[in-house]
């Protein structure tokens, strides 16, 4: 009785600071276009019965019914101004005081405030902390890992030479998660021997309930979804489970650091400090850091751990498996990467121990992955809370507005890419990008928040597509045919990628 009084309470007094702000959000949403909203739940309409991938295509939707720029759009209390051209991304994107939005609450019960969904002084402080672990010094010894790990992959694609078609993605999650784990925390999980692994489990599990939570009619009131909604119920349990490896992961490794005895790892990180440490992961760096001379926390450890964890290895998954798509329904442009392959490490390539230099060679290979980017990039939509007024289109927008950023539309822009359906990688040589602007191209974001981890993603899917076109040609399979896509976290083929491999010569 006493736990309902409570859920009532707390239901009475959010209704009452809904009705109370909505007012304010209709006189934003009247400035521009956009799907009427129901009085009560907004658009959440729009959104019932359809699949996942349903969902997705309901958002990219919008932007065909209501025009290619700027459109309003509502779950609740929660008003989202779309934008996608390049004038108004640079404005929301570059403003001097801005935080992310509201849909990245949904990742706090997991990443807690990690670098990802943190603002302030803490943001800035954590990015100051965790930039060392992305010079080159310490990408040159991932690449050995990448190159490692993404062997025993195409050890175990061998079962499938000359076979049926089967489905690619499990295959580069698990090297993603195995390549993480060993270049962020030092740990080997061997995911690729034990397929079944709970981690992959509880990640993927983790995905969709977060997605779920988004279109629930109990969206706008996080703390009753998780104390009543049987998804919540759920999505506790996975995050005491993801919570729990990574603890596991800490405490050991905080062990293993101490019976090393390493000393803390000077403030001064030039750049023979960070050769010399060229081995330490991710993890080691956190726990030997001293932020106004106190170590951080267990608690801020997880966070960082978990957020790296999660974007360092879906992201690239998502990033590789599209270009394994294109290049299987694509044949002559993957038959040009075999070629540079060959002229830059010879015929032996298919043993070949690839090097962060070697890996700055392949031109072709990177205007192709950015191709594959442009029409499927891995974080397909990023939003942003802005904090101070904005003039927009006319209007001036009032502080605390939300704004949904669809990168996945901006990359179909047809005045900036003619034809934007087509896979071509041309549009990224040299001279073509040129011709571009600064926010036509962002599937890593940009500005200040922009991803931090984005070469060590390029170099990852280099190194993985390298091995595995110098030893398969890489077939489409039956079922491959038009593929839907749908996003929890991350962009992601409906139903796999389906092909089929025979062994190079």
């Amino acid at each position: 009785m006493l736990v309902e009084a409570v859920a009532i309470g707390l239901l009475v007094y959010q209704l009452f600071f809904y009705f109370a702000t909505r007012k304010q959000l209709k006189l934003v949403a009247s400035h521009f276009v956009g799907p009427k909203p129901h009085p009560l739940w907004g658009n959440l309409g729009e959104f019932f019965q359809k699949d996942i991938p349903g969902l997705f295509e309901t958002v990219v939707g919008f932007h065909e019914r209501y025009g290619p720029d700027i459109f309003t759009w509502s779950l609740f209390n929660m008003t989202m101004i779309n934008v996608t051209s390049a004038e108004n991304v640079e404005k929301v994107i570059m403003a001097k005081h801005a935080q992310k939005s509201f849909i990245y609450d949904f990742l706090k019960p997991w990443l807690g405030e990690g670098l990802l969904i943190s603002n302030g002084e803490k943001w800035f402080q954590r990015r100051r902390i965790i930039t060392p672990t992305f010079h080159f010094k310490v990408l040159e010894h991932f690449v050995t890992v990448f190159d490692k790990e993404t062997n025993v992959m195409v050890e175990n694609l061998k079962k499938h030479v000359d076979g049926k078609e089967f489905d690619m993605y499990d295959y580069i999650t698990l090297m993603a998660l195995d390549s993480i784990c060993e270049t962020s925390m030092g740990t080997a999980v061997n995911a690729q021997k034990d397929p079944t692994n709970k981690y992959v489990q509880s990640v993927k599990r983790m995905s969709v309930l977060i997605l779920l939570q988004t279109v629930s009619m109990l969206s706008g009131f996080p703390f009753l979804y998780s104390l009543i909604h049987p998804n919540g119920w759920k999505q506790r349990k996975v995050t005491k489970a993801l919570h729990r490896f990574t603890d596991s992961i800490i405490k050991s490794r905080r062990k293993t650091l101490e019976n090393e005895k390493l000393r803390q790892i000077d403030s001064n990180r030039d750049e023979d400090n960070v050769n010399s440490k060229k081995k330490m992961t991710f993890l080691d760096l956190l726990l030997n850091v001293h932020v106004e001379g106190k170590p951080l926390s267990d608690l801020d450890i997880r966070e960082e751990v978990d957020t790296f964890m999660f974007e360092g290895h879906d992201t690239t998954t998502s990033g590789i498996a599209f270009v394994v798509y294109q290049l299987a329904l694509n044949q002559p442009i993957q038959e040009r990467i075999y070629d540079e392959i060959v002229s830059i490490l010879g015929k032996n390539s298919k043993s070949y121990v690839l090097t962060y230099q070697d890996l700055q060679e392949f031109r072709y290979l990177e205007a192709v992955i950015k191709e594959s980017m442009r029409l499927f990039p891995p974080v397909p939509f990023i939003g942003r809370k802005l904090m101070d007024d904005l003039e927009m289109n006319g209007t001036t927008i009032k502080a605390g507005q939300d704004f949904l950023i669809p990168i996945y539309v901006v990359h179909r822009n047809p005045k900036v890419y003619p034809d934007p359906e087509r896979f071509d990688p041309d549009r990224f040589s040299e001279t073509a990008e040129s011709k571009r602007g600064p926010y036509d191209y962002i599937p890593f974001s940009a500005g200040s928040r922009n991803c931090i981890g984005q070469r060590y993603a390029l170099l990852e899917m280099k190194t993985t597509l390298i091995k595995l076109i110098s030893n398969y040609k890489i077939l489409p399979g039956e079922s491959l045919g038009k593929l839907r896509v749908k996003t929890d976290l991350v962009l992601r083929p409906d139903k796999g990628i389906p092909v089929k491999i025979i062994a190079r010569a």
